[in-house]
């Protein structure tokens, strides 16, 4: 079992930049591939960023390439997710996930085990 619990959301100007935090806690951490997903009100959950287990290879989706960086401190038991350039289609509920496939980066949350229970970003214009 991985408890999963997401911080750093928050409100913030287009063009801005916030850093999301994902603590992990039980099982192995460094056991797990991570993922990034969001959801905006009235939509699916979307895919945003994942992670392998070393942190050596990472996969965005294709909206967030370039101004979003996932990345992993497993001494910390803890993931992130930097954006940057934030723009108002990023409002969203962001979580985080562990998948038990530690070197996949999925884009499938039905890949995913565990999930947090998401953190508000809002972009104003």
């Amino acid at each position: 079992q991985v408890q999963l619990v997401e911080s750093g959301g928050g409100l913030v100007q287009a063009g801005g930049s916030l850093r999301l935090s994902c603590a992990a806690s039980g099982r192995a951490f460094s056991g797990y591939s991570m993922g990034w997903f969001r959801q905006a009100p009235g939509k699916e959950r979307e895919f945003v960023s994942a992670i392998n287990w070393r942190g050596s290879s990472t996969r965005n989706a294709d909206s967030v390439e370039g101004r979003f960086t996932i990345s992993r401190d497993n001494a910390k038991n803890t993931v992130y997710l930097q954006m940057n350039g934030l723009k108002f289609e990023d409002t969203a509920v962001y979580y985080c996930a562990a998948n038990r496939n530690p070197v996949t980066r999925s884009s499938d949350p039905t890949d995913y085990n565990y999930w947090g229970q998401g953190t508000q970003v809002t972009v104003s214009t």
